[in-house]
């Protein structure tokens, strides 16, 4: 499995938002969707502001792949679903602080229905 380099870390952790492009069944990258993004020690996740019924979170969850962009930080990704309380406290935490000037958007993203949507992102590994 491939690993964020700590330049690719700094800049996610610092840039607000991200595009997310999941990968369709045929193959073709969905329209990209602007999400929030929190870095977790060298690990990313994502959640869905809509819960489950987000579009991008569905098809995400149903190709474990996809792209994504911010900051200089332009890659193919995987996904991986998080069910790991503890870890999803963490992530919590992480959203409150880093959005903290968001506080009306903040909840949302702590809800139960968006924890059940957390995903790791990871670089996925180069194509041959």
């Amino acid at each position: 499995m491939n690993s964020w380099t700590s330049d690719q870390l700094s800049r996610i952790e610092r840039t607000d938002e991200l595009q997310i492009q999941p990968q369709r069944a045929d193959g073709a990258l969905r329209k990209p969707t602007t999400i929030w993004v929190i870095r977790e020690g060298d690990e990313v996740f994502v959640r869905s502001y809509r819960g489950p019924d987000g579009r991008w979170l569905r098809t995400a969850q149903a190709s474990h792949a996809g792209h994504i962009s911010c900051d200089g930080v332009d890659t193919d990704v995987t996904f991986t679903e998080v069910r790991d309380p503890a870890l999803n406290d963490r992530i919590d935490e992480a959203y409150r602080t880093k959005y903290a000037r968001h506080s009306a958007y903040v909840p949302p993203m702590i809800a139960e229905s968006a924890r059940a949507t957390t995903l790791k992102v990871s670089p996925a590994e180069p194509k041959s």
